[in-house]
């Protein structure tokens, strides 16, 4: 008489383990399955796809716009009514959320590979769901709100689409051991079409994307312009509160080629440099007099205004995360700076700096509305700065001024034709970056029309606006884009193609080649199995979408077989495994005898 041990024991496989129970909380060997995904499992998986490419857009979108977090800044400060930095928060979340959906998406794709049921948890449903909503609720409110920064997308894809184009190939190519799997798995010749047709159609079209592709960078070398000159923006905001003396004297030691400012006039006459229409900002009016911080900067007495301190602001709220790299004595230089005068900056200048001049509008009960020109250039005039470093850029009264002073560099800041500008007798133009293209810049340098662009404060963008050619920026980051000694990137046409054709290639091989290996490893595989299994394994193998009793009634079926059959490996038990039952090795366990019966 034979007594039996347990039939089998299950030795847990820790990698799909920690695969279903991430993604599906399904940690134990009874709770997975190789049934077919259910459509509501594949609705969710769909949902998921298109969550990941939503989030990358977002994600790369606000990655690129850095150039522009403090406009973005300023431009809630002006409807919320305080100043604060939005833009790192929202950079960190959307990374967050970026590769929280990414870790999803490839536990999915892993649950494909291995021929695994995908169960995605409730927890990570909701999640889901809440990452899909935000993120549409980010991209509309920013297209409503702040439409015109979309531009900066197709810009800087000038600047990052070849080499996006290398980390699709890779991402597709990698893809692909999935996809021929599928393929090889498919048992309808029609499933096979839909999958070849659709996986081969998004690779060919992957392969032609380069024709497409134009950037100002791709060009030969000998062709690239000098370096653009740069202006500091409010002289140089990074290291210095902005319009302050000491931020002109920063400009001045980067021997930047000017600086842009601009000046407002005082209840009393006085002309000062001032950007916002109040002081709430940029001064510590709150603190000094509350009752009239929302008045018009324009609207306080020179007497007053000289009173205000115009630094610590910069040091507390740190709009650039600049202030920790300033040096002792410059903190209590910034913590001690007021408002500064446009003479006091024309006696800076000395001279040998350029100056970009911008003026605001007065309130109409404002005295001087009506002769603030007049005072503002009898100010430049008197001071001795050359005429031919003014860059004068209010359009009102210009025939004026060119009358006044013939040697202003009139600067425009309305994009027209050429032909018009020349009857205007414009000699710059002063634009918003993404309001020009390479073709504009070639057809203004044809016609001796210079242009500025602003407002320039990363490197990438400074160096596609030098391959475009353009002759200066304004930037915050002077003190950065200085140092910069060339392009970030420049690639000759030909060598870009050579690129281009061999990663193409490169790819097409490898996937050819995965897609013929898993096919024929395949059915070199059924072939195998067919001359080894016995009647049971069959039925077991037909029985795939059985219910477990059924399935587990099988499966005790054919170890009794191996067992009376004396069948010592367990390779045929492991085709149990793979024919979908558990992916958790199935070892049978030899037959014990009681002692003393001869084994019997």
């Amino acid at each position: 008489m034979v007594r039996h041990q347990p039939l089998q024991y299950y030795e847990p496989q820790l990698c799909l383990s920690c695969l279903t129970g991430i993604y599906g909380c399904r940690w134990k060997r009874y709770q997975r399955s190789h049934d077919d995904t259910t459509p509501w499992e594949r609705l969710w998986f769909l949902i998921l796809i298109f969550t990941f490419f939503l989030t990358l857009t977002w994600f790369y979108f606000w990655w690129e716009v850095d150039n522009d977090y403090n406009e973005f800044n300023w431009f809630l400060y002006n409807r919320m009514g305080y100043w604060s930095d939005w833009s790192i928060p929202i950079l960190l979340t959307t990374a967050t959320g970026f590769t929280y959906i990414t870790g999803l998406l490839i536990l999915a794709l892993c649950h494909i590979a291995v021929g695994q049921q995908m169960h995605l948890h409730w927890l990570h449903k909701v999640a889901l769901t809440v990452t899909l909503i935000a993120t549409l609720i980010a991209v509309s409110s920013i297209a409503q709100l702040w439409d015109d920064e979309w531009a900066v997308l197709l810009i800087s894809l000038q600047g990052t689409a070849p080499f996006l184009h290398v980390g699709a190939l890779i991402a597709v190519t990698t893809l692909s051991w999935i996809v021929a799997g599928q393929f090889a798995r498919a048992e309808k010749v029609s499933s096979q079409m839909v999958i070849f047709t659709a996986y081969f159609a998004v690779v060919f079209v992957l392969y032609l994307i380069p024709l497409t592709i134009s950037s100002p960078c791709i060009m030969e070398k000998k062709d690239l312009g000098p370096k653009p000159a740069i202006i500091g923006h409010r002289g140089a905001p990074m290291l210095a509160p902005e319009h302050t003396l000491m931020s002109f004297q920063k400009a001045r030691e980067q021997k930047l080629y000017g600086v842009q400012a601009d000046v407002t006039i005082s209840l009393d006459g006085v002309p000062f440099l001032m950007h916002d229409t109040t002081l709430r900002r940029t001064t510590n009016v709150d603190e000094a007099a509350p009752e009239l911080a929302r008045r018009p900067a324009s609207m306080f007495n020179w007497t007053d205004l000289k009173q205000l301190n115009a630094g610590e602001w910069f040091l507390k709220t740190d709009p650039f995360w600049t202030v920790h790299s300033l040096s002792a004595s410059d903190y209590r230089e910034a913590q001690n700076q007021s408002i500064c005068k446009l003479t006091d900056l024309l006696e800076l200048a000395k001279g040998n700096m350029t100056l970009l001049l911008n003026l605001w509008d007065l309130p109409h009960d404002h005295p001087y509305r009506g002769t603030f020109f007049n005072i503002t250039l009898d100010a430049i005039l008197r001071s001795g700065h050359p005429q031919h470093l003014v860059m004068w850029l209010p359009s009102r009264q210009r025939t004026l001024v060119q009358k006044v002073a013939p040697g202003f560099q009139q600067t425009s800041d309305i994009k027209e034709t050429v032909a018009s500008l020349r009857r205007g007798h414009i000699q710059k133009l002063n634009l918003r970056y993404t309001q020009v293209s390479s073709q504009d810049i070639r057809d203004c340098s044809a016609w001796n029309l210079s242009v500025n662009l602003y407002t320039v404060n990363e490197p990438w963008l400074f160096s596609l606006l030098w391959c475009s050619g353009v002759q200066s920026v304004t930037s915050d980051n002077s003190h950065t884009l200085s140092k910069v000694p060339s392009p970030i990137w420049i690639m000759a046409p030909d060598e870009y193609c050579l690129i281009w054709i061999t990663a193409d290639l490169v790819s097409f091989t490898l996937i050819v080649g995965i897609f013929v290996f898993q096919n024929y490893h395949l059915i070199r595989w059924r072939l195998g199995s067919i001359r080894t299994y016995n009647p049971e394994q069959i039925m077991l193998s037909a029985a795939v979408r059985r219910t477990s009793r059924d399935v587990k009634i099988m499966k005790e079926k054919l170890i009794f077989s191996e067992i009376s059959n004396g069948v010592e490996n367990t390779d045929d038990l492991s085709m149990c495994s793979e024919n979908g039952f558990s992916n958790d090795v199935l070892t049978p366990v030899e037959p014990k005898t009681r002692p003393g019966r001869g084994g019997r």
